[in-house]
């Protein structure tokens, strides 16, 4: 069972550290304010748990700062999906010593994924004694003790490995837009496909109250949010473990959203295709502001590999989804993510992949060369094909793509489409936006146009990204 209430005790405690923490650093700050320098690695996800973070430092009384010289307080939000993640908060890390050195007040802070990791744990606290304080993905809740309780005592803190099922509310949030937002719904994951991390170190899948998470979309909308996107390690499994909401499913918890009254529009990631029903594409097609993107990783065309990163699904089942979504929401962009040279896979699998990617013609893939995750069933098995042959059927795999993408995005010239400006190109008043299906749009126009939705007609096209002018 999930809780779905915060122990009021718990909300006290929280606000008590709080104040505790504000008045430690209004004496502790190199300046007349302190400052927190905050970096995100990975996921959608790490970000907005990182805007939670935010919202705590500034109800301590802490101001940001981009310039990791300036700040009292250095947090790294780390990812553990994949090797070259990992390697590069290694390397930033390191990089810090010389600056704790210079200033000794100065507290360095990991987090997220890594921390989860007993490994990682492990190795940051041999190697790198300058990092004071340290926690994993299940005590984001407990920021504020554990911040106060390094700072009184001046002893390393490290907390990892719980997994209490609780979701923790009423956590304040500084979020980095004013227009695009996160809105996580759910966490953690019960799939455990061979080759992932998450499960280990996000724990097990529980999903949020249905009002809370109905309630905060209202709060987004009403403060003018254009494009929030619902967050889950699957948000297809949204509902379940709801004791209080039985009947509640992902697709029952957008129609609600979508009946907001608003100019919006709402994205969600990502979905699982096991979990990926009728019922959700039909909400998709039926609804008035949901994104007409779908995004549905597949991993592989090879059901033989398939089967070995149990994934639960075949090439079969997959194909009708598509099929499906394809028939009731024509204008569908769909992506996927793509994982090439999986322990064990031939050439020959390979090609089955490539012809799904040629089968449905994908607007974009995120594309991966396998990268071993210690702790994983994937990590331990015999891989015998070289790195470089691996390189070579994932160049193919990007010209495949590109082509594609060239021939779909060449099928959008001089059509309109209703875009969310989301910010500048950087030269010759050119702006970018993003089309309901989530392909970029570039088009001049004044930054004053930043943040609202216009008509653009498509003028030419480039791979995955479009030329248009305002209509």
């Amino acid at each position: 069972m999930v809780e779905k209430t915060t122990d009021n005790r718990k909300i006290e405690q929280k606000e008590n550290y709080t104040a505790l923490v504000s008045e430690l650093m209004a004496v502790r700050a190199r300046g007349t304010v302190p400052l927190a320098y905050i970096r995100t690695y990975g996921c959608q996800q790490n970000v907005a748990d990182s805007e939670k973070i935010k919202g705590m430092l500034s109800a301590m009384g802490y101001d940001f700062t981009e310039n990791v010289d300036d700040a009292d307080f250095i947090l790294f939000n780390t990812c553990a999906v994949r090797e070259h993640a990992e390697d590069r908060v290694f390397g930033n890390v390191g990089a810090l010593k010389a600056l704790k050195k210079r200033h000794p007040s100065i507290l360095i802070a990991l987090c997220g994924c890594m921390m989860e990791q007993e490994h990682i744990a492990n190795r940051i606290y041999k190697s790198f004694p300058f990092v004071g304080l340290v926690f994993g993905t299940n005590f984001l809740h407990e920021f504020p003790r554990l911040l106060y309780s390094n700072l009184i005592s001046n002893k390393r803190i490290f907390k990892r490995g719980n997994d209490d099922k609780t979701i923790y509310e009423d956590i304040p949030t500084k979020r980095d837009g004013t227009f695009k937002g996160w809105l996580p719904i759910m966490y953690g994951c019960d799939n455990f496909c061979s080759y992932c991390i998450v499960p280990y170190v996000r724990g097990r899948e529980r999903s949020r109250d249905f009002n809370n998470v109905v309630n905060e979309a209202r709060e987004m909308i009403n403060g003018g949010y254009k494009d929030i996107t619902l967050l889950g390690q699957n948000v297809n499994s949204y509902g379940k473990g709801l004791t209080n909401s039985p009947d509640v499913s992902f697709a029952t918890l957008l129609k609600e959203i979508d009946k907001i009254d608003g100019d919006y529009i709402i994205r969600f990631m990502t979905s699982h295709p096991k979990d990926c029903s009728k019922e959700l594409i039909d909400t998709i097609a039926d609804s008035k502001h949901i994104s007409r993107h779908l995004h549905l990783p597949f991993q592989s065309g090879s059901d033989r590999i398939l089967k070995i990163m149990n994934r639960h699904y075949d090439r079969a089942k997959y194909l009708d989804i598509v099929n499906y979504a394809k028939a009731k929401i024509p204008d569908l962009s769909l992506t996927s993510d793509i994982i090439v040279g999986f322990p064990g896979e031939t050439y020959k699998d390979f090609q089955q992949t490539l012809s799904l990617v040629e089968q449905i013609g994908f607007s974009s893939l995120f594309t991966f060369i396998y990268s071993p995750r210690v702790g994983t069933p994937a990590a331990k098995m015999e891989d015998p094909v070289s790195a470089e042959e691996k390189s070579k059927w994932f160049t193919e795999l990007l010209n495949l793509q590109e082509q594609i993408s060239t021939e779909n995005c060449a099928s959008m010239v001089n059509k309109t489409y209703k875009v969310l400006v989301d910010g500048e190109k950087g030269k010759d008043d050119e702006l970018t936006a993003r089309t309901s299906g989530n392909i970029i749009v570039e088009f001049k126009g004044n930054s004053r146009l930043i943040g609202t939705f216009q008509n653009v007609q498509i003028t030419s096209a480039r791979h995955w990204i479009l030329k248009g002018q305002l209509v």
